[in-house]
């Protein structure tokens, strides 16, 4: 059985202490950095399958890391951070931060978190066909998307909204993100367009609609979709 490996970068030594023994109890392989530089040897050289990250480095901003890594990796990047501004968050999900969680966090959070990026790894390298949420069925080859057996109405643009969250369930999707991907780059501040859109895709989809359970705000940030397996 191969065993999964997690870069933790942060600077902090009591973090360290904490998350070595704690992921390598949830059966995880840990390699330690405490600096952006020693990050990026470390990503090059140990090939981890997941990097958990901090913002506030000695030598570097967290988000530079980020920007650096996303040229030639797409290694699942979290966010470990104590910075809670919604700027922070939404500039490193942009420069391509798999997810975010603030300090101080709770290891079983963070580990489900792991859990769920590594899935998404998998399912992208394995260009998975079949999503699913909650009773509801997303088939990509044949564009069609049912729940219960029952087949669902969607515009074009309400079915490529689903498929890009449900693409990355589990993860945060910026609102510049999806508006980009789903309308184009002119789009990209053009809040009211997903608003409008993601209110008529859970009248669809949610059971309770007042009370959604598939496609979970983020505030001041944007969407995550929530499959079977989160």
């Amino acid at each position: 059985m191969t065993v999964e490996r997690v870069l933790v970068v942060d600077d902090e030594p009591q973090i360290q202490r904490f998350l070595r023994p704690a992921l390598g109890a949830a059966g995880y392989d840990v390699v330690e950095a405490m600096t952006g530089t020693e990050a990026l040897k470390a990503a090059a050289t140990v090939a981890p399958d997941i990097i958990i990250l901090d913002l506030g480095l000695p030598d570097m901003d967290g988000k530079d890391v980020v920007a650096n890594l996303r040229t030639w990796s797409q290694v699942p990047i979290i966010i470990l951070s104590a910075r809670d501004r919604e700027s922070e968050k939404i500039a490193a999900l942009d420069l391509g931060a798999d997810d975010y969680i603030e300090k101080p966090f709770g290891i079983g959070e963070l580990t489900a978190r792991i859990r769920a990026a590594l899935r998404h790894r998998i399912q992208m390298e394995g260009g998975q066909a079949q999503l699913s949420a909650d009773g509801l069925s997303i088939d990509t080859i044949k564009r069609l998307v049912t729940r219960n057996g029952e087949t669902l109405r969607l515009t074009p643009k309400e079915y490529d909204l689903l498929v890009m969250l449900a693409r990355h369930a589990g993860r945060v999707v910026t609102h510049k993100a999806l508006l980009t991907s789903v309308w184009g780059a002119a789009h990209g501040e053009d809040m009211h367009y997903l608003r409008v859109f993601i209110g008529q895709l859970r009248g669809k989809i949610e059971r309770d609609p007042g009370n959604p359970q598939i496609i979970r705000t983020e505030p001041g940030v944007g969407y995550r979709f929530v499959g079977d397996e989160d």
